[in-house]
């Protein structure tokens, strides 16, 4: 058992550790995350995220603490900001396969923590500082520990920690709640037929899961809420974090507005891939061993059911979001993949999506090379730091050996080394190569040679990375203000007026809006926007509708102490 752990950890490593070390934090959410976490180690401020000095509402911050615990421990930002997402992924591996070896046999357990991490949407999703996978982590811990007590207990302690477990979830995403649903199907199959040791009154101890889940998410949550009482604006920060962004967030999103069948159709099909291969094959033995009343089967295959259901109800949908069954999917297929893997339809299926493949690789390879003009390419390679030709060779040759070696009888060998290939060159080739132009990094070294030494420095609409990688003071006009920018775009445009030796950072839109008339020095492009540097008079009636006070002084850490470049 203990080399199946080491088997497990070491595949771990392989697809998900590579790499580590060799970039900083790429938008969209990355730098916003590792920017929070950078500065709670700087100001000393856990209780409440921050990005420039603004209360930062939009997520609680457990997953912020992880990233900083990770700076504290390793002194680089570069490697801290991807660790939670690494253990994480480790973490689900290990329990899904200890709770497979429990429920049936070590060859279940293996085959659900081979499926689990080969599966595209966890694997790629554990290589990500999102708190996605970090959530993964704590609602698989919180499934972990509810299934040992209602399918072999009873197990009041791994009752508890499921419980304690969603709690944490809560802290790092609002809905880490949800692997409490599959208590609604046990309560609804609860009969002697599917289980006949559970007979007689339900014990008083179940009251025990709501405290465990109030004490774990208190950590955070009861002194947020003692501060909130004295202090206005965390006060609103409150009301913001536990509503805004939770209830009015499913109920009527501001974005990523997608039908009611995006997960169905557009997500779990090729996101879930190889799991979706074998769902014919599947889909008749779950309903014999729901027939059979195992419950082994039928609760995970009800709380994934419930998961996507209740996503699909909310208006702004994201991939993303329904990563927390994927461990769930590896589990209920588990029993099963090892006869299927002798099936030679399985293994051609598995072949062609290889072989499949390896010929886009070749297709874009052709488009890049002969039918993309050359100063395309050129752009393409000046604003990503990379010609997309080189790993697109590399891909397609790799795959297509391995498709030759491997045969259409071990498609399975095929698809996991095409996976592989695939990740070991972007974590080698590709992140490296486009890192410079994704994580700021050139775009700010490009404004701080341009903007004049001595002269207060601002940004409009500032983007995340570019406060991170900043290393003198600068101004800001509100974090995430786009539901008020021409509002935002006075404030700076005021601001501006205020004193000559004042610059401003600004997008193309800005400066025309706004600063039309003012000295502009082109900064290029940097996340397909036109940025430039403005100084002297901004347009007078912009300035007008300015409001006095607004601007906030940010002053970035000591760089020695905590950097994102090793």
């Amino acid at each position: 058992m203990q080399l199946d752990y080491l088997w497990l950890a070491g595949f771990i490593l392989l697809l998900v550790a590579t790499g580590i070390g060799l970039r900083d934090p790429w938008p969209a959410d990355e730098p916003r995350f590792a920017l929070v976490a950078r500065d709670m180690v700087a100001s000393g401020e856990w209780l409440l995220p921050r990005i420039g000095g603004e209360l930062y509402a939009d997520k609680p911050p457990l997953f912020f603490w992880l990233i900083a615990l990770g700076m504290e421990a390793t002194g680089s930002l570069r490697i801290a900001f991807l660790l939670p997402s690494l253990l994480s992924a480790l973490g689900c591996v290990l329990l899904i396969y200890d709770l497979g070896r429990r429920l049936w046999n070590r060859e279940t357990g293996l085959a659900a923590g081979m499926a689990l991490l080969f599966t595209v949407q966890f694997v790629w999703q554990a290589r990500q500082a999102q708190i996605d996978a970090t959530l993964c982590f704590f609602t698989t811990l919180s499934l972990y520990g509810l299934l040992r007590h209602l399918l072999q207990g009873p197990a009041w302690h791994w009752y508890g920690i499921g419980w304690a477990a969603a709690g944490l979830g809560v802290i790092t995403k609002g809905v880490g709640f949800l692997p409490l649903l599959v208590l609604i199907p046990y309560a609804m199959l609860r009969s002697p037929a599917w289980m006949p040791r559970f007979r007689g009154p339900p014990s008083v101890r179940w009251l025990i899961g709501p405290p465990a889940l109030l004490l774990a998410a208190g950590v955070w949550l009861v002194p947020m809420l003692l501060t909130a009482y004295t202090d206005p604006a965390v006060a609103a920060y409150r009301d913001e974090i536990l509503f805004q962004q939770t209830l009015t967030r499913y109920a009527n999103a501001w974005h990523h507005h997608k039908p009611f069948w995006y997960f169905l159709v557009d997500v779990i099909p090729a996101l879930w891939l190889p799991l979706t291969v074998f769902l014919p094959w599947l889909a008749p033995r779950w309903r014999n061993a729901w027939r059979e009343c195992d419950l082994r089967v039928a609760l995970p295959l009800c709380w994934i059911s419930m998961v996507v259901l209740f996503f699909s109800f909310s208006s702004g949908k994201r991939g993303v979001y329904v990563l927390p069954a994927v461990p769930a999917m590896a589990l209920v297929c588990a029993p099963y993949l090892v006869q299927l893997l002798t099936k030679k339809i399985v293994q051609r299926i598995l072949w062609a999506i290889a072989a499949a493949g390896a010929i886009s690789m070749i297709f874009g390879f052709a488009v890049a090379a002969f039918l993309i003009p050359h100063g395309k390419r050129m752009d393409v390679l000046s604003t990503y730091g990379i010609d997309p030709v080189g790993p697109l060779i590399l891909i397609a040759l790799l795959t297509a050996l391995l498709c030759a070696w491997a045969g259409p009888r071990r498609g399975a060998l095929a698809f996991c080394g095409m996976l592989i290939v695939i990740l070991l060159t972007v974590s080698f080739w590709i992140n490296p190569s486009m890192n410079a132009a994704r994580s700021g990094v050139d775009f700010v070294n490009r404004i701080e040679q341009l903007a004049h030494e001595n002269a207060e420095l601002g940004f409009v609409a500032f983007k995340e990375q570019y406060l991170l990688n900043i290393r003198r003071p600068i101004v800001h006009f509100g974090h995430a203000r786009w539901r008020e920018a021409d509002q935002e775009m006075a404030d700076a445009a005021r601001w501006l007026n205020g004193d000559k030796m004042r610059q401003l950072v600004v997008s193309e839109e800005v400066r025309l809006r706004c600063f039309e008339d003012a000295q502009a020095i082109s900064l290029g492009v940097a996340n397909r926007t036109h940025w430039y540097l403005v100084s002297g008079t901004a347009d007078p009636q912009c300035a007008a509708r300015g409001q006095p006070n607004v601007a906030r002084y940010y002053i970035p850490p000591v760089q020695a102490s905590y950097t994102a470049i090793l």
